[in-house]
């Protein structure tokens, strides 16, 4: 199954943390699920891979026991079944690749296809194709590309990741977060709320990577992979698509790097890189050079790093430059800042007078330096109002589109957008942005009505009751962030 090979990966260092006793962020030390405690509801498949089932068990467990082990037989784990669990996990409703093949088509004769697919992955027959290159609105206005594989790459990536997920999950620190079982982006929002509240943080570094999935080095990220596979089936399958390129208006286009944001392998190849490239060595770095406490949250590629001392930050932020520069990545300079955030913030720029600390944005929500009614620290979180702003222009437009249709069908389409706003955005202390996302829905839905004809005067008495009837209720839906984060970290989680 495995082999044992010097490898050229940094040894980290052990440094407990800062103020061991005190609650902490995951992010400084490190710490997996606590045990016994269930891990988020993530539909298999479409963010981390599908669970890892017992056929792994022995891959994952040679994996955490033995770090410089090397996999040299995991392709035989890509199974009919796995292949057949990875089709299911696929969102019927999810658009076609170059092929045209649409998950409905290749259901209809599911079983010959995969095993015929099982067939041509084992003996090398299997190609990938390009990847159809489609472009999404980002909140700031600006075009996110990305690549919708062929319905039998996703397939088989789907499979293959799984499969990679049983070793990585086994190296992955504590403080990555993004795309992986078990995490979602609250849990990595907690972890960083408890290190600012709890940990001596006078300085955030909110640090972007500049077009991170249209940068990532395919030589480096071979050398990385081969730290644990040793399975050359494997690594070609990567390889492959890696260099399958992309399709745009018709026209083939080769990639020398990069990897298709939005494949479903995307997600555990860039993990698997910023680990090498980033986690390993902030890692190092605390320990070796940080002169005060410090803790770090990643999701994905958005990372937020925070200091106690100023000119920890400052060394950090120029060696992390240079660290970059050596893996093709850079750090977007307009939108990585380095600000006085916590506790004492407010209060040391007043004496020096300046204006109140500046905000940070992570996941969607605006941080900012807040007090409770007694005047002790409290952050906030709010909703960004770039995305705020963002999804209402949506729900004006597809309003619009709607506005024939009967009443009902309208109220239970805008409960489900309110719901789901909600669902994500309604954390402590943001109570008023979800009142203000609600009413914003239902003034858009009031002009929507009113457009139906010209005769149309439908007072705004009437339009309280359909919003109180299909709206749902503003309230918060998450826990206060120490609560679900000494939940899932203060049982008797090991510490990595």
């Amino acid at each position: 199954m495995h082999d044992r090979g010097k490898s050229d990966r940094p040894v980290l260092p052990a440094k407990p943390p800062n103020k061991p006793g005190r609650p902490g962020a995951e992010a400084v030390e490190g710490r997996g699920l606590a045990e016994g405690n269930a891990a988020s509801e993530t539909r298999p498949g479409l963010r981390a891979g599908l669970s890892v089932s017992s056929d792994l068990d022995r891959v994952r467990q040679v994996a955490r026991k033995d770090k410089d082990a090397r996999f040299t037989a995991l392709l035989h784990h890509v199974t009919v079944e796995r292949l057949e669990a990875a089709y299911r996990a696929i969102r019927p409703g999810a658009a076609p690749g170059v092929d045209g093949v649409t998950w409905k088509d290749y259901g209809q004769d599911l079983e010959a296809n995969l095993r015929d697919l099982h067939a041509r992955v084992h003996r090398g027959a299997y190609r990938a194709r390009p990847s159809r290159r489609v472009y999404i609105p980002k909140p700031d206005g600006r075009q996110r590309p990305l690549g919708v594989a062929a319905l039998e790459d996703k397939i088989v990536q789907r499979a293959v990741a799984e499969v990679l997920c049983a070793i990585y999950e086994c190296d992955f620190l504590g403080f990555s977060y993004g795309f992986r079982p078990g995490r979602s982006p609250h849990d990595a929002l907690d972890a960083l709320a408890v290190g600012i509240e709890k940990r001596r943080v006078n300085w955030i570094l909110d640090a972007d990577i500049r077009d991170y999935f249209s940068k990532l080095d395919h030589s480096w990220l071979g050398r990385f992979l081969e730290h644990r596979i040793a399975d050359k089936r494997v690594l070609r399958l990567i390889q492959k698509w890696l260099r399958a390129g992309v399709i745009e208006d018709g026209d083939w286009s080769e990639t020398i790097e990069g990897t298709p944001q939005g494949a479903s392998i995307s997600t555990l190849i860039a993990n698997v890189y910023l680990h090498y490239v980033f986690d390993l060595w902030v890692h190092q770095w605390r320990g070796r050079r940080a002169r005060g406490e410090m803790i770090v949250v990643r999701f994905a590629d958005d990372a937020v790093v925070g200091f106690e001392h100023h000119d920890d930050a400052e060394r950090f932020l120029a060696d992390l430059r240079d660290r970059f520069a050596k893996f093709n990545l850079e750090l977007a300079a307009e939108k990585t800042r380095l600000i006085e955030f916590g506790q004492f913030a407010a209060q040391d720029r007043k004496a020096r007078g300046l204006p109140k600390p500046e905000t940070f944005d992570f996941l969607g929500l605006t941080h900012i330096c807040g007090k409770t009614k007694s005047g002790r620290f409290a952050l906030k979180r709010v909703t960004n109002k770039k995305r705020l702003r963002a999804k209402l222009r949506e729900v004006k437009t597809e309003l619009m589109r709607r506005r024939h249709l009967p009443i009902p069908v309208q109220g239970q389409w805008l409960a489900s957008v309110v719901r789901g706003h909600s669902n994500y955005y309604a954390v402590p202390g943001n109570i008023d942005a979800i009142a203000s996302f609600r009413y914003q829905v239902a003034r858009h839905w009031l002009w929507a009505l009113r457009r139906r004809s010209q005769r149309s005067r439908l007072p705004w008495e009437r339009m309280r009751r359909l919003e109180r009837r299909w709206l749902p209720t503003p309230r918060i839906q998450h826990p206060w962030p120490s609560v679900r984060f000494n939940a899932r970290t203060q049982g008797r989680s090991p510490v990595r």
